[in-house]
């Protein structure tokens, strides 16, 4: 994708034309923008560090977040227990049904 296309599509999330993002790390960090209300983690960060400034777009701005994160092997598993120890939060498996009116804007 070229960097036109990039920037225009950017712009269009920023504006909230459009409402789901897919990126890389490049948008883990330097981004402000309002109604990012769930993050989803496809793959688990290489790092506490990363995985904090990437579920840290959610709940920005007054708003509430929801980070799901995709944990699938021993790896994923340690980095999981070194974001909980570190950041002294408990990172619950995901329930069967979660109420998303929690996480969208009025």
């Amino acid at each position: 994708m070229s960097q036109e296309e990039r920037l225009k599509r950017y712009k269009g999330f920023k504006e909230g034309k459009q409402r789901i993002l897919v990126a890389t790390d490049l948008v883990g960090r330097g981004i402000d923008v309002e109604r990012v209300n769930i993050v989803i983690n496809y793959d688990m960060p290489d790092s506490a560090d990363t995985y904090l400034h990437r579920v840290g777009r959610a709940g920005r701005f007054d708003t509430k977040g929801l980070a799901i994160t995709f944990v699938s092997s021993a790896g994923d598993s340690e980095v999981l227990n070194q974001v909980q120890s570190r950041f002294e939060v408990d990172i619950k498996e995901l329930p069967e049904q979660i109420d998303t009116s929690t996480y969208m804007p009025n």
